[in-house]
């Protein structure tokens, strides 16, 4: 402790963010002076445990208090915050790990893999956008970004540059590694791709890249958004998993999704080894509960549509099938390693890892078996052909995939009796909110029609 605290003084740094995640995915967390680093990396900050949304802890008693417990090894100067570092902090309640703990949780699914000597990693695509609110309604940030298809413009993508490069070097300089960073389909939408890692250190990154953007959009004045569809008539923010499991560390790990000819030499051109075949087989068999994890808002659901998108474009999935390279399935198969295209920008993604786990674990445990492979358009394919394909649908509001989640007693048992209570109740909540809620599109097409 002595040594981190001479280094981080050595960087200027004289106050940690001990930072923690709630049960929705937000940065939760309190300043807290380098002098009392020991205190955090023993027993932690103290917070009061009914203020963080998702714990169901009391107001009275020992286990009314949530405490913040760093780990050293997070620890990182912030360069866009100067003299602060973040920790990344797990809950404990009452001297133990506290089971509602999104961290915690998905802490529990790696257990697993460690058991069986293995490993995921998992390689973060989040989607987002930069907006402004005008005149009493939101807005792509940047006026002049209205070309009928931006993808990939290299007009509109060098106007945010003083955001991105700002970005792109302080997390680098945080030693996250930023593969890419393009304009996406949508107005003000952007993408960043960053590089595989475990998947807990990629959850763990995914929350300092929120922390940073917000704040640097914010400087700028911006909104940093990761609504997952904030304009009907545009593509939705994704957040796509690229995902490898692997046995060993390092220049000795071997990924296990590679498969290998009957020597033993790797075989790209294959796919996806049996093993792999299997892990994805769980994900898909899965998929309706996953939803509620991957998709966890009543605004996701306006993003995985049957049928045609208001856009007229669509990357999103909205039927249970995978493919070789195919961007309109669920899973898009790749040599070693498959996208998991589900996730959108509004997931928690601890507790999007440790779905996966337990789906992947559960088809490797079953030997759970691929449907046929679909290298079809699927968009441009009707519903009775999918249908006759016996191509099974997402479901098509969060209401549905709560009913999937609950009825799914693998995804409920790997993510603990009390989250699975905290996350149903909170989402019913949120979903019976938004139906009682009269929308201006409601009045506009109702208050005289009748």
């Amino acid at each position: 402790m002595k040594d981190l605290r001479e280094r981080l003084q050595a960087k200027g740094v004289h106050t940690l963010l001990a930072q923690f995640t709630d049960i929705f995915g937000v940065a939760k967390g309190k300043l807290v002076p380098l002098a009392h680093l020991d205190d955090l990396l023993t027993d932690g900050a103290g917070f009061s445990g009914p203020s963080i949304a998702g714990t169901g802890l009391p107001r009275t008693g020992p286990r009314g208090e949530y405490w913040a417990r760093g780990y050293a090894s997070t620890a990182v100067a912030m360069p866009w915050m100067p003299g602060h570092a973040r920790i990344v902090c797990d809950g404990w309640v009452a001297g133990e790990p506290f089971d509602a703990c999104p961290r915690q949780v998905l802490k529990r699914a790696i257990e697993r893999l460690d058991d069986r000597g293995w490993h995921l990693r998992t390689g973060i695509e989040p989607e987002f956008f930069l907006l402004k609110h005008e005149d009493g309604r939101w807005q792509p940030a940047d006026d002049r970004d209205h070309l009928d298809k931006p993808s990939y413009d290299l007009k509109s993508l060098p106007r945010q540059r003083d955001f991105l490069q700002a970005l792109h070097q302080s997390l680098t300089a945080c030693q996250l590694d930023m593969l890419q960073i393009d304009h996406e389909d949508a107005h003000g939408q952007y993408e960043v791709n960053f590089g595989f890692d475990d998947a807990l250190t990629s959850a763990d990154n995914l929350m300092l890249f929120k922390i940073a953007a917000h704040a640097m959009a914010e400087e700028r004045g911006m909104v940093f958004s990761m609504m997952p569809k904030p304009f009907a008539n545009q593509p939705g923010s994704g957040m796509h998993f690229h995902v490898s499991l692997w046995k060993g560390l390092g220049v000795d790990g071997s990924n296990l999704f590679m498969p290998h000819t009957p020597d033993g030499a790797a075989d790209p051109a294959a796919g996806l080894s049996p093993l792999g075949r299997h892990f994805v087989a769980g994900v898909l068999a899965h998929a309706p509960a996953l939803a509620a994890l991957a998709a966890p808002t009543v605004n996701s659901y306006k993003r995985l549509v049957v049928g045609e998108s208001l856009s007229g474009t669509s990357w999103a999935p909205a039927h249970i099938a995978h493919g070789a390279n195919n961007r309109t399935a669920l899973v898009r198969t790749l040599s070693g390693r498959f996208e998991w295209r589900l996730p959108d920008a509004s997931a928690n993604p601890y507790l999007a890892s440790t779905g996966l786990i337990a789906a992947g674990l559960d088809g490797i445990d079953r030997k759970l078996e691929l449907p046929p492979a679909q290298d079809d358009d699927l968009f441009e394919l009707g519903l009775a052909e999918i249908r006759r394909r016996g191509i099974a649908t997402l479901p098509q509001s969060l209401d549905e995939a709560l009913d999937a989640l609950q009825a799914d007693e693998v995804l409920t048992t790997a993510l603990g009796e009390t989250l699975t209570t905290q996350f149903l109740a909170l989402k019913r909540a949120e979903s019976l909110a938004y139906q009682r809620h009269v929308s201006d599109w409601e009045l506009q097409r109702y208050a005289a029609a009748f």
